[in-house]
């Protein structure tokens, strides 16, 4: 499958069921952990289980604008699916990303008995009891998974930009340097 059937796959079924509350920080990197869902591909009826974490952080070197850095988000056994040809990909069809750095860590990887439906009520449930406000819970193709991802964590970015506006207005008023 290429790209694009790739990317119009996961913008029709990524679904974000429980969003992270907590904001970015404006000025330090932050860490997005997830609980990534999808049907497996091979045990119909079984739900695959990726825990991991994105992190967001300024780059170690001044960036032009529109060029985020992609790193952990290769697709497996897809190696001209790579974070470059995505960036690129994306920037055509006027997807921007800030001019960061995106590292997608995978923690672990299991396997749920049991639907996509219930494996998603589960881990919500969990979440709200151990009110983890810094944990989203995102749906998706297990083929797609890089750009569920990246769905998720721009979610996360656009939801944080109000708030990052602020905070640079108030650091420029006291003449502090972001």
């Amino acid at each position: 499958m290429d790209l694009e059937s790739r990317w119009e796959k996961a913008l029709k079924f990524t679904e974000i069921v429980r969003p992270r509350i907590q904001p970015l920080l404006t000025f330090a990197a932050t860490d997005l952990p997830y609980v990534f869902l999808a049907e497996s591909a091979v045990n119909t009826g079984d739900t695959v289980v990726r825990k991991g974490h994105v992190v967001v952080e300024k780059p170690a070197i001044l960036l032009p604008s529109d060029f985020p850095q992609f790193l952990g988000f290769q697709a497996e056994n897809q190696p001209e699916f790579n974070a470059d040809f995505v960036a690129n990909y994306l920037l055509v069809r006027g997807v921007r990303f800030p001019s960061l750095k995106y590292q997608n860590v995978t923690d672990s990887l299991d396997v749920w008995e049991g639907k996509l439906s219930q494996a998603a009520e589960h881990h919500s449930r969990l979440l709200e009891q151990q009110e983890n406000t810094a944990t989203g819970l995102v749906l998706g193709p297990e083929d797609c998974l890089p750009l569920s991802l990246l769905i998720y964590v721009c979610s996360a970015v656009s939801k944080s930009a109000d708030n990052d506006l602020k905070r640079l207005l108030e650091r420029f008023r006291r003449g502090e340097s972001p």
